[in-house]
């Protein structure tokens, strides 16, 4: 494949958007169309959350409903995407010297498949997942984005999975839908102005951006996806936004494409 294929980082949100047909996952179909068909997809999901590195090596992923409390229709929810061991051989061979596990175990978490069954409805794209290790600090994720970019010139896409904002202590449960607290619209607004200018030290080095930054991510689980997307971005690579806006006060839906190519709805 000639064309290098975009990172995505989907503002993932509740489980139930699986299901939903809503602002957010019309952005996501809308992907789908838009981007040339990638030949496998390597996802990071905020839900792979462990110590070590891992990838999928299954042939046939499980779908996990890792989740608890939502309607049984959600818990009959599959998305069948083939596995591609090749694919995780090579991301094992693409990270060393840091040790990557092959992972017959894990499947595809509520992180990728509710935001995929959207994009890639048929579930005909074969899937490895990539856990996220919890003990290493947010450069480290960084890097490691860094270091599977040229994967997008191999026709995989790279796709992260979290929220930038994700503070579910703050979230209103309610069916009131209210508006976004101060502090996430900050927040957001001011990682947008980073990303466009790509500026990435301080979004690596979030902690350092101050109370708004720690109130967004109170544990960095659903915001270090994002980091990998970061890290494969390539020299002059345009940043659009293809689904924004702010669930329950507290939980960004934004979506983040590094490297679009012609993007109808976007907006930078």
């Amino acid at each position: 494949m000639s064309e290098i294929l975009p990172a995505i980082f989907f503002g993932h949100g509740n489980p139930m958007n699986a299901l939903a047909r809503n602002p957010y996952t019309a952005a996501w179909r809308e992907i789908g169309t838009r981007v040339a068909k990638p030949k496998a997809i390597l996802a990071i999901s905020a839900h792979w959350y462990v110590p070590g590195t891992g990838v999928t090596i299954g042939t046939a992923p499980r779908t996990i409903h890792d989740f608890g409390g939502f309607p049984r229709e959600l818990y009959q929810v599959r998305y069948p995407a083939p596995g591609d061991p090749d694919l995780a051989r090579r991301v094992q061979a693409m990270l060393a010297p840091t040790p990557v596990m092959l992972d017959a175990s894990w499947g595809l978490d509520h992180g990728t498949w509710s935001v995929l069954a959207h994009v890639y409805p048929n579930a005909e794209i074969p899937i490895v997942q990539l856990s996220i290790d919890e003990t290493k600090p947010a450069a480290f994720h960084f890097e490691i984005g860094r270091k599977l970019a040229p994967l997008r010139s191999e026709g995989v896409l790279i796709v992260g999975s979290g929220n930038l904002v994700h503070n579910l202590h703050a979230y209103a449960w309610g069916a009131h839908k209210p508006d976004p607290y101060d502090w996430a619209v900050r927040f957001e607004n001011d990682s947008k102005d980073l990303l466009l200018a790509g500026d990435n030290k301080p979004l690596i080095d979030y902690e350092q951006l101050g109370p708004d930054a720690m109130l967004s991510i109170p544990t960095p689980d659903h915001y270090l996806p994002l980091l990998y997307v970061m890290g494969a971005r390539q020299k002059d690579d345009a940043v659009t936004f293809p689904a924004s806006g702010v669930d329950g006060g507290s939980i960004s839906m934004l979506s983040v494409e590094i490297g679009t190519n012609g993007c109808r709805f976007c907006f930078a």
